[in-house]
């Protein structure tokens, strides 16, 4: 008899409240190395029957949102909702972007661990106990005082908190079917075969735009790409494709968003600017030109793998790996009769691999410009810019 069955009622709810406390801790302690977990797999009826689909509050019961049209250059940087949420903080973010060229800002609303960051009145299912921005119109009206262009950030995929909430759609271990595949760091992942899942991802997108963004970025927008992969079991069909997956979801953003006026964009892997397949991910350049307003690889030099494009460090190489990427990206635009101002990169603003100055950010930027763009983001998880590096 397995655990589940012989569990009692009450011990069974018991074991289901915790797996969805520990997946979200595992998510919360951002991405520490952590023992591998695995979430043990809740009855699928009763998970099905509770996983009501995802809806949205019609745009007339909500009050009306001004946005601000998309600037010609974007150059922006990353929020996190916990500096959203607290206007001591935000405000520090705030002061040092004046008088700099920044003039839009990419913030959270719904993390890495599933935390839809903002008091949701329409959006079903589970919401997290992360950082949420409780004054997000009221902030969100205050940038775009300041003439600030906003950009809600949605992970789409990575989500252990629903994958424990309803592991129906989450992907599962081939070895041991009744168990969550997790990667190393303990991070479940929805299967992007199961559409239904789609729709509360396009419920969050519009709630965001309804509230007052100008445009939703979805990042994580891929199949998993760490850990033992060879143990994921996916759902996809027979003749079909990662990619197949990831490019019709796409295309279902693109039509279901895109009608209402709702400017979308979609973070790709930096390798997707020289890579021709999908990297074991489903993400192909030339699949996501056509469903998006802009499409962001993250060229982030330290993720290139050492030896790319002959540099020991890709990392201390920050102008040549930008240049080199992006100007291959701009190539494949144009061949694929799409226009290369869709491409939008993200810059690295962190140390990783080497000590980040402002010299090697803005090398970074001159290098987007001698690609033959224009728009870029910077990133940096600790939102800890300087006026220099701006």
């Amino acid at each position: 008899m397995s655990l589940w069955r012989a569990l009692s009622g009450r011990g069974r709810a018991v074991a289901a409240f915790l797996a969805a406390v520990i997946a979200f801790a595992v998510g919360f302690l951002t991405y520490q190395a952590l023992p591998d977990s695995r979430i043990l797999l809740v009855d699928k009826a009763a998970a099905s029957a509770a996983a009501a689909p995802a809806t949205v509050v019609p745009a007339a019961a909500l009050a009306p949102a001004s946005h601000l049209p998309t600037p010609a250059v974007v150059k922006g940087i990353y929020m996190t909702a916990c500096i959203a949420s607290e206007p001591r903080l935000r405000d520090q973010v705030l002061a040092t972007l004046a008088g700099t060229e920044i003039d839009s800002i990419v913030i959270d609303l719904k993390d890495y661990t599933g935390t839809i960051s903002y008091a949701s009145t329409s959006v079903s299912g589970p919401r997290g106990v992360g950082c949420r921005i409780r004054d997000l119109p009221a902030f969100i009206a205050d940038i775009h005082a300041r003439g600030i262009y906003a950009i809600a950030r949605v992970t789409v995929f990575q989500d252990p908190l629903y994958a424990a909430a309803h592991p129906e759609v989450a992907i599962h271990s081939r070895s041991h079917p009744d168990l969550i595949w997790t990667d190393p760091k303990g991070i479940a992942y929805i299967d992007p075969d199961f559409s239904s899942y789609w729709d509360r991802i396009a419920a969050i997108a519009r709630e965001g735009h309804q509230i007052g963004f100008d445009e939703i970025n979805f990042d994580y927008v891929r199949f998993p790409s760490d850990g033992d992969i060879a143990d994921a079991a996916f759902a996809i069909p027979p003749g079909s494709t990662k990619a197949d997956a990831i490019r019709d979801f796409f295309a279902y953003l693109s039509s279901t968003l895109r009608p209402d006026g709702i400017v979308i964009s979609a973070d790709l892997f930096g390798q997707t600017t020289v890579e021709a397949g999908d990297m074991g991910i489903g993400q192909v350049l030339e699949n996501a030109l056509p469903y998006f307003d802009y499409v962001s690889p993250m060229d982030y030099p330290s993720h290139f793998i050492d030896g790319f494009m002959g540099y020991a460090n890709p990392a201390a190489e920050p102008y040549q790996i930008v240049k080199g990427t992006m100007t291959t990206a701009v190539e494949r635009a144009v061949a694929a009769s799409s226009t290369p101002d869709k491409l939008r990169p993200w810059l690295q603003a962190f140390d990783l691999g080497a000590t980040y100055t402002p010299d090697m950010v803005h090398d970074q930027v001159r290098a987007v410009n001698d690609s033959g763009l224009s728009s870029w983001m910077l990133w940096d998880a600790a939102n800890k810019y300087t006026k220099a590096e701006l």
